[in-house]
């Protein structure tokens, strides 16, 4: 059993940044590739992100365009999520997230063993 939790959200304005951290417990990290997804109000959730077990290779969604980078520190069992120029369209709960899938399997939900509980981010224009 893994207990994820996410932590960093906030409110911030157009152009800022955030890190947002997903810390886990009961087991370690480092057997799972982690991703973030997240879920807009009204929307269905998405995949932002997702980072392999050893951090060396890593997968974003299209909008991205380099916006934001996914690491992660295993000795603390925590993966990260680096989000810069934000949009008000970044507005949503983030939710990280574990499987033992890759490549375009990470984006779909059902591949997940284990949720966090989300941040909310909001994002002001």
């Amino acid at each position: 059993q893994v207990q994820l939790e996410e932590s960093g959200g906030g409110l911030v304005q157009a152009g800022g940044s955030l890190r947002l951290s997903c810390a886990a417990s009961g087991r370690t990290l480092s057997s799972y590739t982690v991703a973030w997804f997240r879920q807009a109000q009204g929307k269905e959730r998405e995949f932002v992100a997702g980072i392999s077990w050893s951090g060396g290779l890593t997968y974003y969604a299209d909008f991205m365009k380099g916006r934001f980078t996914i690491s992660r520190d295993n000795a603390k069992n925590t993966v990260y999520l680096q989000m810069t120029s934000l949009k008000p369209e970044d507005t949503a709960i983030y939710y990280c997230a574990t499987t033992t899938q890759w490549g375009s399997r990470l984006r779909v939900t059902t591949n997940y063993d284990y949720w966090g509980h989300g941040t909310q981010v909001t994002i002001s224009s």
